[in-house]
Protein backbone atom coordinates (compact mmCIF):
# COMPACT_ATOMS: atom_id res chain seq x y z
CA UNK A 1 0.00 0.00 0.00
CA UNK A 2 1.73 3.21 -1.17
CA UNK A 3 2.66 5.32 2.26
CA UNK A 4 0.43 8.08 1.35
CA UNK A 5 -2.57 6.10 1.67
CA UNK A 6 -1.57 4.12 4.61
CA UNK A 7 -0.99 7.54 6.77
CA UNK A 8 -4.29 9.22 5.64
CA UNK A 9 -6.43 5.91 6.45
CA UNK A 10 -5.72 6.76 9.90
CA UNK A 11 -6.18 10.26 10.04
CA UNK A 12 -9.50 9.91 8.76
CA UNK A 13 -10.57 7.42 11.40
CA UNK A 14 -9.40 9.69 13.70
CA UNK A 15 -12.03 12.85 12.55
CA UNK A 16 -14.91 13.50 15.01
CA UNK A 17 -17.88 12.65 12.91
CA UNK A 18 -19.70 16.60 13.77
CA UNK A 19 -16.56 17.81 12.30
CA UNK A 20 -16.60 16.28 9.26
CA UNK A 21 -19.98 16.93 8.98
CA UNK A 22 -19.20 21.04 9.22
CA UNK A 23 -20.55 23.47 6.30
CA UNK A 24 -17.97 24.84 3.79
CA UNK A 25 -17.49 27.28 6.10
CA UNK A 26 -14.73 25.87 7.69
CA UNK A 27 -11.44 26.52 6.57
CA UNK A 28 -9.94 23.78 4.25
CA UNK A 29 -7.61 21.53 5.82
CA UNK A 30 -4.19 20.57 4.76
CA UNK A 31 -3.78 18.11 1.15
CA UNK A 32 -3.40 14.32 2.41
CA UNK A 33 -5.62 15.12 5.57
CA UNK A 34 -8.79 16.11 5.11
CA UNK A 35 -11.31 17.38 7.59
CA UNK A 36 -8.24 17.55 10.30
CA UNK A 37 -7.51 20.84 11.03
CA UNK A 38 -4.08 22.08 10.54
CA UNK A 39 -1.83 21.32 13.75
CA UNK A 40 -0.02 24.50 15.01
CA UNK A 41 3.62 24.62 12.93
CA UNK A 42 5.64 23.81 15.54
CA UNK A 43 3.67 20.55 16.51
CA UNK A 44 4.07 19.65 12.81
CA UNK A 45 7.44 20.36 12.83
CA UNK A 46 8.04 17.71 16.19
CA UNK A 47 5.88 15.34 13.81
CA UNK A 48 8.11 15.40 10.87
CA UNK A 49 11.52 14.70 12.61
CA UNK A 50 9.76 11.81 14.90
CA UNK A 51 8.54 10.19 11.43
CA UNK A 52 11.99 10.82 9.95
CA UNK A 53 13.76 8.92 12.58
CA UNK A 54 11.01 6.19 12.42
CA UNK A 55 12.58 6.60 8.75
CA UNK A 56 9.26 7.28 7.84
CA UNK A 57 8.64 9.99 4.71
CA UNK A 58 6.10 12.97 5.86
CA UNK A 59 3.20 12.58 3.32
CA UNK A 60 2.55 15.85 1.01
CA UNK A 61 4.65 17.73 2.46
CA UNK A 62 6.73 19.37 -0.06
CA UNK A 63 9.47 22.19 0.72
CA UNK A 64 9.10 25.06 -0.90
CA UNK A 65 11.50 25.72 -3.98
CA UNK A 66 14.29 28.18 -3.26
CA UNK A 67 14.56 31.47 -5.57
CA UNK A 68 16.55 30.67 -8.87
CA UNK A 69 16.06 26.44 -8.09
CA UNK A 70 14.12 25.16 -11.63
CA UNK A 71 12.34 21.69 -10.63
CA UNK A 72 11.47 19.01 -12.99
CA UNK A 73 8.01 18.68 -14.01
CA UNK A 74 6.24 15.99 -12.01
CA UNK A 75 3.73 14.00 -14.66
CA UNK A 76 0.76 14.73 -12.05
CA UNK A 77 -1.69 13.81 -15.42
CA UNK A 78 -0.79 9.21 -15.82
CA UNK A 79 -1.39 10.02 -19.86
CA UNK A 80 1.98 11.89 -19.63
CA UNK A 81 4.91 10.63 -21.16
CA UNK A 82 8.12 11.92 -20.08
CA UNK A 83 10.16 9.22 -21.08
CA UNK A 84 11.94 8.64 -24.20
CA UNK A 85 9.67 7.42 -26.71
CA UNK A 86 12.63 6.27 -28.93
CA UNK A 87 12.90 2.62 -29.03
CA UNK A 88 16.62 0.93 -28.25
CA UNK A 89 18.57 0.56 -31.00
CA UNK A 90 17.98 -3.21 -33.02
CA UNK A 91 21.81 -3.88 -34.00
CA UNK A 92 21.56 -7.57 -34.76
CA UNK A 93 18.48 -7.77 -36.90
CA UNK A 94 19.88 -8.87 -39.76
CA UNK A 95 22.60 -11.23 -38.00
CA UNK A 96 19.67 -13.04 -36.36
CA UNK A 97 18.49 -13.99 -39.69
CA UNK A 98 21.83 -15.75 -40.75
CA UNK A 99 22.89 -19.03 -39.87
CA UNK A 100 24.02 -19.97 -35.77
CA UNK A 101 27.11 -20.99 -36.17
CA UNK A 102 29.54 -23.68 -33.46
CA UNK A 103 32.81 -23.49 -31.69
CA UNK A 104 33.49 -26.62 -34.50
CA UNK A 105 32.83 -24.16 -37.81
CA UNK A 106 35.14 -21.55 -36.06
CA UNK A 107 37.59 -24.19 -35.31
CA UNK A 108 37.60 -25.43 -38.93
CA UNK A 109 38.30 -22.08 -40.34
CA UNK A 110 40.84 -21.14 -38.30
CA UNK A 111 43.01 -24.33 -39.49
CA UNK A 112 42.06 -23.71 -42.64
CA UNK A 113 43.29 -19.71 -43.09
CA UNK A 114 45.16 -19.07 -39.72
CA UNK A 115 48.49 -17.58 -41.76
CA UNK A 116 50.65 -18.97 -38.32
CA UNK A 117 49.33 -22.04 -38.65
CA UNK A 118 50.69 -22.32 -42.53
CA UNK A 119 54.12 -20.62 -41.68
CA UNK A 120 54.45 -23.07 -38.95
CA UNK A 121 53.65 -25.70 -41.49
CA UNK A 122 56.08 -24.27 -44.25
CA UNK A 123 59.30 -24.15 -41.59
CA UNK A 124 58.63 -28.05 -41.17
CA UNK A 125 59.01 -28.15 -45.27
CA UNK A 126 62.45 -26.34 -44.76
CA UNK A 127 63.84 -27.95 -42.20
CA UNK A 128 62.68 -31.90 -44.43
CA UNK A 129 64.53 -29.91 -47.40
CA UNK A 130 67.65 -29.18 -45.66
CA UNK A 131 68.04 -32.26 -44.08
CA UNK A 132 67.61 -34.44 -47.47
CA UNK A 133 70.29 -31.70 -49.02
CA UNK A 134 72.43 -32.17 -46.20
CA UNK A 135 73.12 -35.92 -46.81
CA UNK A 136 73.84 -35.80 -50.75
CA UNK A 137 77.24 -37.04 -51.61
CA UNK A 138 79.45 -33.85 -53.49
CA UNK A 139 79.47 -34.08 -56.71
CA UNK A 140 82.47 -35.24 -58.93
CA UNK A 141 84.97 -32.73 -60.83
CA UNK A 142 86.41 -33.38 -64.52
CA UNK A 143 88.52 -31.34 -66.32
CA UNK A 144 91.65 -30.51 -68.91
CA UNK A 145 95.18 -31.01 -67.89
CA UNK A 146 98.12 -30.77 -70.24
CA UNK A 147 101.63 -29.97 -69.33
CA UNK A 148 104.72 -29.89 -71.11
CA UNK A 149 102.57 -28.42 -74.03
CA UNK A 150 105.04 -27.47 -76.88
CA UNK A 151 104.59 -25.62 -80.08
CA UNK A 152 107.21 -25.54 -83.91
CA UNK A 153 108.50 -27.50 -85.56
CA UNK A 154 108.98 -30.15 -82.03
CA UNK A 155 105.09 -30.52 -81.46
CA UNK A 156 105.03 -32.82 -78.17
CA UNK A 157 103.72 -32.54 -74.91
CA UNK A 158 101.06 -33.67 -72.52
CA UNK A 159 97.27 -33.39 -72.65
CA UNK A 160 94.79 -35.61 -71.29
CA UNK A 161 91.29 -35.49 -68.77
CA UNK A 162 91.31 -36.27 -65.39
CA UNK A 163 88.29 -37.02 -62.91
CA UNK A 164 87.83 -36.25 -59.40
CA UNK A 165 86.06 -37.50 -56.45
CA UNK A 166 86.13 -36.79 -52.82
CA UNK A 167 85.01 -39.33 -50.74
CA UNK A 168 83.30 -38.35 -46.88
CA UNK A 169 84.50 -40.59 -44.69
CA UNK A 170 83.54 -41.09 -40.62
CA UNK A 171 79.72 -41.05 -41.58
CA UNK A 172 79.85 -37.62 -41.67
CA UNK A 173 77.09 -36.86 -44.41
CA UNK A 174 74.41 -39.47 -42.19
CA UNK A 175 75.03 -37.52 -38.86
CA UNK A 176 74.33 -34.37 -40.88
CA UNK A 177 71.39 -35.40 -41.92
CA UNK A 178 70.09 -36.40 -38.46
CA UNK A 179 70.88 -33.29 -37.19
CA UNK A 180 68.20 -31.65 -39.39
CA UNK A 181 65.71 -34.45 -39.32
CA UNK A 182 65.54 -33.81 -35.54
CA UNK A 183 65.53 -29.96 -36.24
CA UNK A 184 62.14 -31.26 -38.99
CA UNK A 185 60.72 -33.29 -36.24
CA UNK A 186 61.05 -30.14 -33.44
CA UNK A 187 59.58 -28.18 -36.37
CA UNK A 188 56.65 -30.71 -36.65
CA UNK A 189 55.62 -30.47 -32.75
CA UNK A 190 56.01 -26.88 -33.06
CA UNK A 191 52.97 -26.61 -35.75
CA UNK A 192 51.24 -28.81 -33.11
CA UNK A 193 52.02 -26.04 -30.62
CA UNK A 194 51.35 -23.54 -32.46
CA UNK A 195 47.69 -25.42 -33.37
CA UNK A 196 47.29 -25.40 -29.97
CA UNK A 197 47.96 -21.44 -29.52
CA UNK A 198 45.67 -20.91 -32.16
CA UNK A 199 42.86 -23.26 -31.10
CA UNK A 200 43.05 -22.00 -27.70
CA UNK A 201 42.73 -18.11 -28.76
CA UNK A 202 39.83 -19.47 -30.76
CA UNK A 203 38.29 -20.68 -27.90
CA UNK A 204 38.31 -18.17 -25.78
CA UNK A 205 37.07 -15.94 -28.11
CA UNK A 206 34.39 -17.95 -29.18
CA UNK A 207 32.97 -18.03 -25.08
CA UNK A 208 33.81 -14.43 -24.74
CA UNK A 209 31.62 -13.46 -27.87
CA UNK A 210 29.27 -16.19 -26.16
CA UNK A 211 29.04 -14.51 -22.76
CA UNK A 212 28.25 -11.29 -24.83
CA UNK A 213 25.17 -13.04 -26.80
CA UNK A 214 23.80 -13.91 -23.67
CA UNK A 215 24.35 -10.71 -22.06
CA UNK A 216 22.60 -9.29 -24.88
CA UNK A 217 19.63 -12.03 -24.56
CA UNK A 218 19.48 -10.91 -20.78
CA UNK A 219 19.43 -6.92 -21.45
CA UNK A 220 16.70 -7.75 -24.26
CA UNK A 221 14.69 -9.02 -21.47
CA UNK A 222 15.22 -6.02 -19.00
CA UNK A 223 14.23 -3.74 -21.64
CA UNK A 224 10.90 -5.80 -22.14
CA UNK A 225 10.33 -5.81 -18.33
CA UNK A 226 11.31 -2.11 -18.12
CA UNK A 227 8.60 -1.13 -20.66
CA UNK A 228 6.08 -3.22 -18.93
CA UNK A 229 7.04 -2.00 -15.89
CA UNK A 230 6.28 1.97 -17.17
CA UNK A 231 3.06 0.78 -18.22
CA UNK A 232 2.01 -1.00 -15.39
CA UNK A 233 3.00 2.44 -13.39
CA UNK A 234 0.76 4.47 -15.97
CA UNK A 235 -2.06 2.18 -15.47
CA UNK A 236 -1.67 2.28 -11.69
CA UNK A 237 -2.04 6.01 -11.84
CA UNK A 238 -4.85 6.00 -13.68
CA UNK A 239 -6.85 4.28 -10.96
CA UNK A 240 -4.87 6.60 -7.95
CA UNK A 241 -2.64 3.64 -6.90
CA UNK A 242 0.93 5.05 -8.42
CA UNK A 243 2.29 8.88 -8.03
CA UNK A 244 4.39 10.93 -9.59
CA UNK A 245 8.21 9.56 -8.57
CA UNK A 246 6.78 6.13 -9.27
CA UNK A 247 6.10 6.71 -12.73
CA UNK A 248 9.17 8.94 -13.13
CA UNK A 249 11.11 6.08 -11.73
CA UNK A 250 9.88 3.17 -13.85
CA UNK A 251 10.06 5.53 -17.25
CA UNK A 252 14.34 6.12 -15.69
CA UNK A 253 14.69 2.52 -15.56
CA UNK A 254 13.04 1.91 -18.65
CA UNK A 255 15.66 4.30 -20.76
CA UNK A 256 18.92 2.91 -18.88
CA UNK A 257 17.59 -0.75 -19.95
CA UNK A 258 17.83 1.12 -23.56
CA UNK A 259 21.27 2.48 -22.91
CA UNK A 260 22.51 -0.79 -21.48
CA UNK A 261 20.92 -2.91 -24.52
CA UNK A 262 22.55 -0.58 -26.80
CA UNK A 263 26.00 -1.62 -25.43
CA UNK A 264 25.59 -5.22 -24.70
CA UNK A 265 24.63 -5.34 -28.43
CA UNK A 266 27.73 -3.35 -29.06
CA UNK A 267 30.05 -5.69 -27.15
CA UNK A 268 28.98 -8.70 -28.72
CA UNK A 269 29.77 -7.18 -32.42
CA UNK A 270 33.16 -6.46 -31.26
CA UNK A 271 33.62 -9.95 -29.41
CA UNK A 272 32.31 -11.84 -32.93
CA UNK A 273 34.65 -9.31 -35.28
CA UNK A 274 37.42 -10.49 -32.96
CA UNK A 275 36.46 -13.85 -32.96
CA UNK A 276 36.37 -13.52 -37.45
CA UNK A 277 39.82 -11.87 -36.88
CA UNK A 278 41.57 -15.12 -35.17
CA UNK A 279 40.21 -17.65 -37.73
CA UNK A 280 41.32 -15.63 -40.52
CA UNK A 281 37.94 -14.42 -42.09
CA UNK A 282 37.80 -10.96 -40.57
CA UNK A 283 35.27 -10.07 -43.89
CA UNK A 284 33.01 -12.56 -41.69
CA UNK A 285 29.82 -11.13 -41.19
CA UNK A 286 27.63 -11.36 -37.51
CA UNK A 287 25.90 -13.91 -36.95
CA UNK A 288 24.27 -16.07 -33.85
CA UNK A 289 26.13 -17.77 -31.88
CA UNK A 290 25.48 -21.76 -31.04
CA UNK A 291 26.07 -22.95 -27.54
CA UNK A 292 25.70 -23.87 -23.94
CA UNK A 293 27.81 -21.89 -21.35
CA UNK A 294 25.49 -24.00 -18.88
CA UNK A 295 27.39 -27.13 -19.43
CA UNK A 296 31.14 -26.67 -18.46
CA UNK A 297 33.92 -28.51 -18.75
CA UNK A 298 34.62 -30.61 -16.02
CA UNK A 299 38.99 -31.05 -15.31
CA UNK A 300 40.86 -33.39 -13.21
CA UNK A 301 42.46 -32.22 -9.90
CA UNK A 302 45.52 -33.72 -11.80
CA UNK A 303 45.60 -31.17 -14.93
CA UNK A 304 48.55 -29.81 -14.33
CA UNK A 305 50.89 -32.90 -14.03
CA UNK A 306 49.13 -33.70 -17.43
CA UNK A 307 49.65 -30.94 -19.00
CA UNK A 308 53.22 -31.10 -18.29
CA UNK A 309 53.27 -34.42 -19.64
CA UNK A 310 51.45 -33.99 -22.83
CA UNK A 311 52.44 -30.22 -23.59
CA UNK A 312 53.72 -30.02 -27.25
CA UNK A 313 55.80 -27.40 -25.90
CA UNK A 314 57.69 -29.53 -23.41
CA UNK A 315 58.09 -32.22 -26.16
CA UNK A 316 59.34 -29.37 -27.98
CA UNK A 317 61.90 -28.61 -25.80
CA UNK A 318 62.83 -32.78 -24.98
CA UNK A 319 63.28 -32.68 -28.70
CA UNK A 320 65.81 -29.82 -28.68
CA UNK A 321 67.99 -32.05 -26.61
CA UNK A 322 67.93 -34.73 -28.98
CA UNK A 323 69.11 -32.52 -31.77
CA UNK A 324 71.52 -30.85 -29.60
CA UNK A 325 72.69 -34.50 -28.77
CA UNK A 326 73.30 -34.97 -32.44
CA UNK A 327 74.73 -32.17 -33.28
CA UNK A 328 77.13 -32.95 -30.87
CA UNK A 329 78.75 -36.21 -32.03
CA UNK A 330 78.66 -34.91 -35.59
CA UNK A 331 80.62 -31.90 -34.56
CA UNK A 332 83.18 -34.72 -33.03
CA UNK A 333 82.61 -36.81 -35.83
CA UNK A 334 83.46 -33.62 -38.44
CA UNK A 335 87.41 -34.21 -37.01
CA UNK A 336 87.70 -37.16 -39.75
CA UNK A 337 89.25 -36.01 -42.71
CA UNK A 338 87.70 -36.67 -46.41
CA UNK A 339 89.75 -38.96 -48.92
CA UNK A 340 90.51 -37.08 -52.37
CA UNK A 341 90.41 -38.99 -55.45
CA UNK A 342 92.09 -37.95 -58.89
CA UNK A 343 92.78 -40.01 -62.09
CA UNK A 344 92.89 -39.30 -65.51
CA UNK A 345 94.34 -40.16 -69.22
CA UNK A 346 96.97 -37.83 -71.24
CA UNK A 347 97.86 -37.98 -74.84
CA UNK A 348 101.93 -38.09 -74.54
CA UNK A 349 103.43 -36.49 -77.95
CA UNK A 350 106.56 -36.91 -76.48
CA UNK A 351 108.73 -39.11 -78.81
CA UNK A 352 110.29 -42.51 -77.65
CA UNK A 353 113.84 -41.84 -79.48
CA UNK A 354 114.04 -38.13 -80.58
CA UNK A 355 117.52 -39.43 -82.11
CA UNK A 356 115.43 -41.67 -84.22
CA UNK A 357 113.95 -40.22 -87.29
CA UNK A 358 110.17 -41.11 -87.99
CA UNK A 359 110.22 -42.21 -84.04
CA UNK A 360 106.79 -42.60 -83.08
CA UNK A 361 105.15 -40.76 -79.73
CA UNK A 362 104.44 -42.26 -76.38
CA UNK A 363 100.75 -42.82 -76.78
CA UNK A 364 98.28 -42.69 -74.21
CA UNK A 365 99.13 -42.87 -70.39
CA UNK A 366 97.03 -43.01 -67.41
CA UNK A 367 97.95 -41.00 -63.93
CA UNK A 368 95.69 -41.29 -60.69
CA UNK A 369 96.28 -39.09 -57.21
CA UNK A 370 95.00 -40.22 -53.66
CA UNK A 371 94.99 -37.39 -50.57
CA UNK A 372 93.85 -36.94 -47.27
CA UNK A 373 94.00 -34.06 -44.90
CA UNK A 374 95.75 -34.49 -41.55
CA UNK A 375 94.02 -32.94 -38.57
CA UNK A 376 96.53 -31.22 -36.77
CA UNK A 377 95.60 -27.89 -36.14
CA UNK A 378 92.00 -27.85 -36.79
CA UNK A 379 89.96 -30.95 -35.53
CA UNK A 380 86.93 -28.82 -34.69
CA UNK A 381 87.68 -28.37 -31.73
CA UNK A 382 85.72 -24.90 -31.13
CA UNK A 383 82.44 -25.84 -32.32
CA UNK A 384 82.48 -29.29 -30.09
CA UNK A 385 83.00 -27.14 -26.99
CA UNK A 386 79.71 -24.86 -28.54
CA UNK A 387 78.13 -28.03 -29.06
CA UNK A 388 78.49 -28.84 -25.59
CA UNK A 389 77.10 -25.66 -24.60
CA UNK A 390 74.26 -25.71 -26.66
CA UNK A 391 73.40 -29.47 -25.29
CA UNK A 392 73.38 -27.79 -21.78
CA UNK A 393 70.88 -24.80 -22.52
CA UNK A 394 68.73 -27.20 -23.95
CA UNK A 395 68.53 -29.21 -20.94
CA UNK A 396 67.98 -26.41 -18.81
CA UNK A 397 65.32 -24.92 -21.21
CA UNK A 398 63.42 -28.21 -20.40
CA UNK A 399 63.21 -27.21 -16.73
CA UNK A 400 62.39 -23.59 -17.83
CA UNK A 401 59.27 -24.67 -19.90
CA UNK A 402 58.09 -27.24 -17.02
CA UNK A 403 58.17 -24.14 -14.77
CA UNK A 404 56.90 -21.75 -16.92
CA UNK A 405 53.74 -24.17 -17.83
CA UNK A 406 53.00 -24.66 -13.33
CA UNK A 407 53.42 -20.77 -13.03
CA UNK A 408 50.99 -20.23 -15.78
CA UNK A 409 49.05 -22.87 -15.35
CA UNK A 410 48.33 -22.19 -11.32
CA UNK A 411 46.21 -19.22 -11.75
CA UNK A 412 44.24 -20.20 -14.07
CA UNK A 413 43.55 -23.73 -12.14
CA UNK A 414 42.36 -21.22 -9.17
CA UNK A 415 40.21 -18.91 -11.59
CA UNK A 416 39.09 -22.35 -12.39
CA UNK A 417 37.74 -23.03 -9.71
CA UNK A 418 36.55 -20.05 -8.34
CA UNK A 419 34.39 -19.82 -11.39
CA UNK A 420 33.41 -22.52 -10.93
CA UNK A 421 32.11 -21.96 -7.52
CA UNK A 422 30.34 -18.78 -8.12
CA UNK A 423 28.88 -20.25 -11.12
CA UNK A 424 27.20 -23.07 -8.92
CA UNK A 425 26.21 -20.32 -6.02
CA UNK A 426 24.54 -18.24 -8.42
CA UNK A 427 22.72 -21.20 -10.34
CA UNK A 428 21.35 -23.06 -7.53
CA UNK A 429 20.87 -20.22 -4.55
CA UNK A 430 21.23 -16.76 -5.26
CA UNK A 431 19.05 -16.34 -8.60
CA UNK A 432 16.11 -18.48 -7.20
CA UNK A 433 15.92 -16.37 -4.57
CA UNK A 434 16.51 -13.09 -6.12
CA UNK A 435 13.75 -14.22 -8.89
CA UNK A 436 11.33 -15.13 -5.94
CA UNK A 437 12.26 -11.92 -4.55
CA UNK A 438 11.33 -10.06 -6.96
CA UNK A 439 8.07 -11.63 -7.75
CA UNK A 440 6.91 -11.38 -4.53
CA UNK A 441 7.81 -7.41 -4.41
CA UNK A 442 5.75 -7.07 -7.73
CA UNK A 443 3.15 -8.92 -6.49
CA UNK A 444 2.97 -6.22 -3.40
CA UNK A 445 3.42 -3.31 -5.42
CA UNK A 446 0.52 -4.12 -7.79
CA UNK A 447 -1.43 -4.91 -4.30
CA UNK A 448 -0.35 -1.51 -3.12
CA UNK A 449 1.52 -3.26 -0.68
CA UNK A 450 5.00 -2.00 -1.50
CA UNK A 451 6.77 0.78 -2.83
CA UNK A 452 8.08 0.88 -6.48
CA UNK A 453 11.73 1.54 -5.37
CA UNK A 454 11.29 -2.11 -3.83
CA UNK A 455 10.50 -3.71 -6.89
CA UNK A 456 13.29 -1.42 -9.08
CA UNK A 457 15.72 -2.73 -6.69
CA UNK A 458 14.61 -6.09 -6.49
CA UNK A 459 14.78 -5.70 -10.20
CA UNK A 460 17.63 -4.91 -10.80
CA UNK A 461 19.14 -7.28 -8.02
CA UNK A 462 18.03 -10.04 -10.14
CA UNK A 463 19.20 -9.30 -13.52
CA UNK A 464 22.88 -8.21 -11.94
CA UNK A 465 23.19 -11.78 -10.25
CA UNK A 466 21.91 -13.16 -13.74
CA UNK A 467 24.70 -11.14 -15.38
CA UNK A 468 27.12 -12.17 -12.88
CA UNK A 469 26.06 -16.16 -13.29
CA UNK A 470 26.74 -15.48 -17.52
CA UNK A 471 30.47 -13.40 -16.04
CA UNK A 472 31.20 -16.56 -14.05
CA UNK A 473 30.23 -18.53 -16.59
CA UNK A 474 32.38 -17.09 -19.27
CA UNK A 475 35.37 -16.71 -16.90
CA UNK A 476 35.54 -20.18 -16.03
CA UNK A 477 35.10 -21.78 -19.32
CA UNK A 478 38.07 -19.83 -20.57
CA UNK A 479 39.85 -21.04 -17.88
CA UNK A 480 38.98 -24.46 -18.62
CA UNK A 481 39.66 -24.09 -22.60
CA UNK A 482 43.29 -22.48 -21.81
CA UNK A 483 43.76 -25.31 -19.29
CA UNK A 484 42.61 -28.03 -22.33
CA UNK A 485 44.95 -25.83 -24.53
CA UNK A 486 48.14 -26.70 -22.70
CA UNK A 487 48.24 -22.75 -21.37
CA UNK A 488 49.34 -21.97 -24.98
CA UNK A 489 48.28 -18.49 -26.52
CA UNK A 490 49.31 -16.21 -29.29
CA UNK A 491 47.25 -17.77 -32.42
CA UNK A 492 48.28 -15.02 -34.56
CA UNK A 493 52.14 -15.00 -33.51
CA UNK A 494 54.77 -15.99 -35.67
CA UNK A 495 56.04 -19.14 -35.07
CA UNK A 496 59.23 -19.90 -34.09
CA UNK A 497 61.57 -22.14 -35.98
CA UNK A 498 63.82 -24.21 -34.80
CA UNK A 499 67.07 -23.90 -37.13
CA UNK A 500 68.52 -21.61 -39.26
CA UNK A 501 66.42 -20.38 -42.55
CA UNK A 502 69.86 -20.73 -44.63
CA UNK A 503 69.04 -22.18 -48.18
CA UNK A 504 73.38 -22.71 -48.74
CA UNK A 505 73.31 -26.25 -47.03
CA UNK A 506 75.84 -28.38 -48.64
CA UNK A 507 75.80 -26.30 -51.90
CA UNK A 508 76.40 -28.52 -55.05
CA UNK A 509 80.01 -26.77 -55.81
CA UNK A 510 80.60 -26.14 -51.97
CA UNK A 511 83.49 -29.87 -52.87
CA UNK A 512 83.87 -30.70 -49.08
CA UNK A 513 80.01 -31.58 -48.50
CA UNK A 514 79.97 -29.70 -45.29
CA UNK A 515 76.95 -29.18 -43.27
CA UNK A 516 76.84 -25.41 -44.22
Amino acid sequence: MRLTFLLAVPLLCLVPFDLAAQGPERTEPHAGQAGQAAPPQGAFDQQARQRQMAGMETPNQQMPPSQGTRQSPEPENPNRRTDSQTPGAELLTEAAQRPAMGLGDFEALAVANNPALKQANELVQRSAGQAHQSGLYPNPSVGYEGSEIRGGSFGGGEQGAFIQQTVVLGSKLGLRRRVLEEQRREDALGTSEQRYRLLGDVDQEFYSALGAQEITKLRRRLLTIAGDAVETAHQLANVGQADAPDLLQAEVEADQAKIEYVTAQRNYIQAFNSLAAVVGKPEMLVSPLEGSLDDWPKLDSQIIETILRDSPSVKRAQQGVTQAEAKLQSARREAVPDLQLRAGIQQSNELLNDTVINSRPVGLIGFATVGVSIPIFNRNQGNVQAAKAELERQREEVTRVQLSIRKTAQPLVQGYLIAQDEAQRYKNEMIPRATRAYQLYLNKYRQMASAYPQVIISQRTLFQVQVNYITALEKLWMNATALQNFVLSGGLDAPTPSGSSSSTVNLPNSGAGSAE
